[in-house]
């Protein structure tokens, strides 16, 4: 694939770092070969070809320093000099090698056919001798052919340096990008799993320290009974915010190796642990159990009920909630928190950063399945997901 005429100006000035040395290579062996056609006219005596070569050469060595700039243009002119002017010949040869350099195949073609066409035309206008005019268009032929076919093998070669630097450039832009996108995704991740896990486990500790706080006339063992809890919701809350950090250190398990649900997202365990911090909640689990159901769905459907009951407790304090759970297998998994709207101050409610159930919302995408939330026609709140359950 060849570049467009905008990347062939480019190319023409950045071909090299020392463009001047390039021009200078290419005016050094016009000027010695204008010369030296002089040099034997000289010797010839005085005549036309003396006129046409010095005329010639003088303008055509100069115009070398153009052709990088218009290897067309000021090729062409150079070319048609060397008709008249042998002095020029080896200038022309050099422009039809620049125009194959810095232009497109075709262009080049046409250039160096208008340098043989002039070689032809100078051949028969000016015998060279010692061989026939044949022999000479032979050569003409043959040099002009060499020179251009040089010029595009060394343009495509560049063209081929070029793409494969852009490629390197482009891949090189492409893996940061998706290193950046890796670590914003685990960001995400990090922040979703410390949200869901310690704001359960912190609105338990405000709630047991306020019952402590305000009920100053509790017997000793309640106040024993209100500070085991706390330990209890303390330690826990410790052992999960390592479990968070170690996600700090190490990979996330590829899915299906994980340890099953069952084991650490245990509903009846969760509602169990909010009763006890005084939270009217009925669970209806319709004999589902999350241990049944894939590692990832499962524990998405536990981080739902978990940020239910800790809005509920936030928002609606002392208010019943009701957890529903259902499905059915090779269809999909319900899981539903209803609890009535908030009818008094919730000394909780500014807490946070209200960004939970936009989490919820993404982890419920990452398991297939997609997220519900907002009032309902009794006056209550309702948060549901449906997420899907493989046979």
């Amino acid at each position: 694939m060849y570049l467009t005429s905008a990347d062939e100006v480019r190319i023409g000035w950045m071909w090299s770092r020392g463009g001047w040395v390039m021009d200078l290579a290419g005016f050094v062996p016009a000027l010695a070969g204008a010369l030296a056609v002089i040099w034997g006219d000289l010797s010839d005596g005085p005549g036309w070809y003396l006129v046409a070569d010095l005329v010639g050469g003088a303008l055509a060595c100069p115009g070398v320093w153009l052709c990088r700039r218009w290897p067309v243009s000021a090729g062409l002119g150079v070319i048609a000099l060397s008709v008249p002017a042998a002095s020029a010949s080896v200038a022309a040869g050099v422009a039809a090698l620049i125009a194959a350099l810095y232009r497109r195949p075709r262009v080049a073609i046409a250039v160096g056919a208008a340098g043989v066409g002039a070689a032809l035309a100078r051949f028969a206008l000016r015998p060279p001798g010692l061989a026939p005019y044949p022999v000479w268009a032979l050569v003409g032929v043959l040099f002009g052919v060499a020179v251009t076919a040089w010029g595009m093998l060394a343009r495509t070669r560049r063209e081929l340096v070029l793409s494969l630097t852009e490629r390197a450039r482009r891949a090189e832009a492409d893996q940061r990008s998706r290193a950046e996108e890796a670590r914003r995704a685990e960001r995400l991740r990090i922040a979703r799993e410390m949200h869901d896990v310690l704001a359960h486990r912190l609105s338990l500790l405000v709630v047991h320290a306020g019952a402590l706080e305000f009920n100053v006339d509790a017997m000793p063992g309640e106040v024993a009974e209100a500070a085991g809890v706390i330990r209890s919701s303390a330690r826990l809350a410790l052992e999960e915010l390592r479990t968070v950090v170690s996600v700090l250190r190490d990979p996330p398990p590829p899915p299906g190796t994980g340890s099953p649900p069952g084991g650490g997202v245990d509903l009846g365990a969760l509602v169990e642990e909010s009763r006890r911090a005084g939270m009217r909640v009925e669970l209806h689990d319709h004999g589902v159990r999350l241990s049944e159901v894939p590692d990832a769905v499962g524990r998405a459907a536990y981080r739902i009920v978990q940020e239910g009951l800790t809005n509920a407790r936030k928002h609606a304090p002392g208010a019943p909630v009701s957890v529903l759970v259902s499905g059915t297998r090779g269809a999909e998994l319900v899981v539903e928190v209803r609890n009535p709207l908030p009818t008094g101050p919730a000394p909780l409610a500014e807490t946070g950063a209200g960004a939970g159930l936009a989490g919820l919302s993404e982890r419920a995408s990452l398991a297939g399945g997609r997220l519900e939330s907002g009032e309902t026609a009794d006056g209550g709140f309702r948060l549901a997901a449906r997420l899907p359950w493989p046979a």
